[in-house]
């Protein structure tokens, strides 16, 4: 399967939607730390409803926390910055298992010198109209997380 990874995410009904998605898709989530919310908030569990017993969450203290367990876990893996800040699309990536889907926080995005790490190739956007600054975060992560899981065959699915 592949894993979906928000970098200190700010909303927690984004985050219960979040959950409630990675449940259905199979998909493992990580939190990259500081949340901007308590993950026992009402909110989050009233977007993810009854889906977080099904959902594989992981936090992490940090970004390189997460690079570490990522490594320690088996180091075969791509990250792919989740960004409106470049040029290659979603559908043109070639997902496969073991993949990352890297977004970040609500009201500012990945970071810049995180997006610059990354191969160009692992820098994906969502097509939008011009004048468009973003989609809503849960929004975006489940328009990219199912042409991965797609592009996969739709594995696990039934």
């Amino acid at each position: 399967m592949f894993d979906i990874a928000l970098y200190e995410p700010e909303i927690a009904p984004n985050t219960g939607n979040i959950i409630r998605l990675c449940a259905n898709c199979g998909a493992n989530l990580h939190l990259i730390e500081p949340l901007g919310f308590d993950l026992e908030e009402k909110k989050v569990r009233r977007a993810g409803l009854d889906y977080h017993d099904l959902a594989r969450v992981k936090r992490h203290k940090n970004y390189q926390a997460f690079i570490d367990f990522l490594n320690e876990r088996d180091g075969d893996y791509r990250i792919f910055a989740c960004t409106t800040k470049t040029t290659g699309h979603h559908v043109d990536a070639n997902y496969q298992q073991g993949d990352v889907l890297l977004f970040g926080p609500e009201t500012r995005g990945l970071p810049a010198e995180l997006i610059e790490s990354m191969p160009m190739e692992q820098r994906i956007r969502i097509p939008m109209v011009a004048d468009s600054r973003s989609l809503n975060l849960s929004n975006a992560v489940a328009i990219i997380a199912f042409e991965a899981w797609r592009q996969m065959g739709f594995d696990g699915a039934v």
